[in-house]
């Protein structure tokens, strides 16, 4: 009786399963190859839009079959640290949770064509691996995620792809500049999936799930975070060498955030890291923002 008090509305179930926390994720790198093309006068907000649109309904997908294949493989856990899963909570059935990957991605290629239609077949290959990625991320017989391979897919994916991809079809060209901003979307969107798996080291290794941290262990996974952190400030400041505007500097100013999340990361252990990895995603979200502003003053 009180379980079903406490259970979500329907509608509340799919907000909750498509993990709007992450979603940042979706909208960071889009916002950086914007503000890249209105620095170069060359906009096309209608195809940014659309770019937009397209990201976050990849990423949404992503999390729906990463709910469905963690609950169908028996991975998600009672001893789970992270927040509740759709599937797992009974929330979602299945067959509805297939439905909603299948009209989830199914919306983002129809949606796609409008850039297909600007950018050509390069856009079309783009978005169809895109797609095919989310799906093996955590799906298939060689998940991506549980075999030391998500780290890697998630900065080609939001880092190159995304930021070069959302620049390209507004200005149908690539440049070192954009090359260089992508990196720092790709980076600090990765560090979100580095704080998930360094929180879940000890029960992905029992659920055969291996991560990079499960692979080479936790100072690998601090040192890779931090690592992170610090090659993305030296981008912005790549950057700032090719353009001289002062304004690319922006992100130095979370220079203290950035000591922050660090140090958090030495101090906080087991559920207390779902706190790093939300400000994480914040992080990522802050710098990407104040990176688009740079370009843009």
């Amino acid at each position: 009786m009180n379980e079903s008090l406490n259970r979500p509305s329907k509608f509340r179930s799919w907000i909750l399963a498509s993990r709007p926390k992450t979603l940042l994720a979706a909208v960071v790198p889009v916002l950086i190859g914007t503000s890249v093309a209105v620095k170069n006068d060359s906009h096309n907000f209608a195809a940014a839009t659309i770019a937009l649109l397209c990201s976050i309904l990849i990423q949404i997908g992503t999390n729906f079959v990463n709910d469905l294949y963690d609950f169908l493989s028996g991975k998600d856990t009672e001893e789970r640290k992270g927040p509740t899963r759709a599937l797992a909570a009974g929330w979602i059935s299945k067959k509805e949770m297939k439905l909603g990957i299948y009209l989830t991605f199914g919306i983002a290629f129809l949606a796609g064509l409008y850039l297909v239609y600007i950018g050509g077949s390069f856009i079309l290959i783009i978005g169809i691996v895109s797609i095919l990625t989310g799906i093996s991320y955590t799906a298939g017989p060689f998940p991506l995620a549980y075999n030391g391979l998500g780290d890697i897919f998630v900065f080609i994916f939001f880092g190159l792809v995304a930021t070069c991809g959302t620049y390209y079809v507004q200005t149908l060209e690539i440049n070192s500049i954009i090359l260089l901003a992508s990196i720092p979307a790709g980076l600090l969107i990765t560090n979100i999936l580095v704080i998930n798996n360094f929180r879940d080291i000890d029960e992905d290794k029992l659920n055969n799930k291996n991560t990079l941290a499960v692979k080479f262990g936790r100072t690998f996974t601090k040192a890779q975070y931090i690592s992170s952190i610090i090659l993305s400030y030296i981008a912005v400041i790549s950057i700032y060498y090719f353009s001289q505007s002062i304004y690319i500097l922006l992100p130095l100013v979370s220079i203290p955030l950035a000591i922050k999340q660090i140090l958090q990361l030495n101090r906080l252990k087991g559920t207390d890291l779902n706190f790093l990895l939300e400000s994480t995603a914040k992080f990522s979200a802050l710098f990407g923002i104040l990176l688009s502003l740079g370009f843009l003053l």
